[in-house]
């Protein structure tokens, strides 16, 4: 029988955490048909022997050969569960259990597809952890087109199909509510309490602002261009091309009124534009190439169907 909710928690190296927040979860959604799905992440310490130990009913473990990463236990983690709904958290007691019965009651409520969590009086470093969030929030926000408040807080209640439709890979778990936006999710933000780390240690540090300037450049990408990526390339191409052949017109023009050309900048500049061009031009084939085997290897649709409407017959 099909769970109402899932819960799914990645760990890496929590062994410390892991009973206080089964307790705190079988407390919370005491009442609601669940599961709590765990994602060992190739934990080094004693997390996975804690898990085992627990013999619950409810729970499911999931372990990893090795380390993946977040997004990968998060897959993973999606992947397994069995719910119509499905909450993330983080594994480090954090984020706390009783604020997703009230998330998934407002995404019921407003029909939603993705309830976000916005973490107040945060219990974390100012210098390791709030300023670099604030920054890639905002760059994330400015970038994207999506304004929510905090793209870093891991509690979220998702629909199961649309939690499964995310693609996640890489590190994209920062750009999870952005990834439900090209899906044409509807997401509404809700305010979620916030607890300083008792055990442990904290895995993010200013270093990810960096990956997250990258990793925006591949999200930019993916929602402007990844269904029509010849839109960017064949542009830029025929812009080069056009260019280059331009320049190279007007030099062949100045060698026929017998001016030496040869060893002009201006010459080196249209070969390498009216080359570029030609080789842009022909990464956008092969990427529209690549995107129709996408969709049709594995009969993908390139929209998605909400809902289909159908009159009612009335009978005579």
């Amino acid at each position: 029988m099909q769970p109402t909710l899932s819960v799914v928690i990645c760990v890496f190296n929590e062994e410390d955490n892991i009973e206080p927040l089964v307790r705190q979860l079988d407390q919370h959604l005491c009442n609601y048909d669940h599961e709590l799905v765990f994602v060992d992440d190739g934990s080094s310490d004693q997390t996975l022997s804690h898990l085992k130990n627990l013999k619950h009913p409810r729970l499911r473990i999931v372990e990893f050969r090795r380390n993946f990463g977040q997004s990968a236990a998060l897959a993973a983690g999606i992947e397994y569960a069995r719910g119509e709904w499905i909450a993330t958290m983080d594994g480090d007691l954090q984020n706390d259990p009783s604020d997703i019965p009230r998330m998934l009651e407002i995404a019921r409520a407003h029909n939603l597809d993705m309830v976000a969590g916005i973490r107040q009086k945060r219990r974390d470093g100012m210098f390791l952890r709030k300023i670099p969030s604030k920054i890639a929030n905002w760059l994330i926000r400015r970038t994207s087109g999506v304004y929510l408040h905090d793209y870093g807080c891991t509690l979220r209640v998702f629909r199961a199909e649309l939690a499964k439709s995310l693609g996640l890979y890489g590190e994209l778990h920062r750009f999870i509510p952005v990834l439900a936006h090209l899906e044409g999710a509807r997401m509404d933000e809700t305010p979620v309490r916030h607890h300083a780390r008792k055990h442990g240690k904290s895995k993010y540090g200013i270093g990810r602002t960096m990956r997250v300037v990258s990793d925006l450049l591949l999200i930019l990408f993916l929602k402007r261009f990844r269904h029509k990526p010849m839109h960017l390339f064949g542009g830029w191409g025929v812009l080069s091309l056009c260019a280059g052949s331009m320049i190279l017109l007007y030099l062949l023009l100045e060698k026929m009124m017998g001016h030496d050309i040869w060893g002009r900048p201006l010459l080196m500049l249209g070969a390498v534009l009216f080359m570029a061009g030609l080789q842009l031009i022909a990464l956008g084939i092969l990427a529209e190439l690549q995107v129709r085997t996408y969709y049709e290897a594995q009969d993908k649709k390139p929209y998605r169907i909400r809902h289909i409407h159908q009159p009612q017959l009335q009978e005579a």
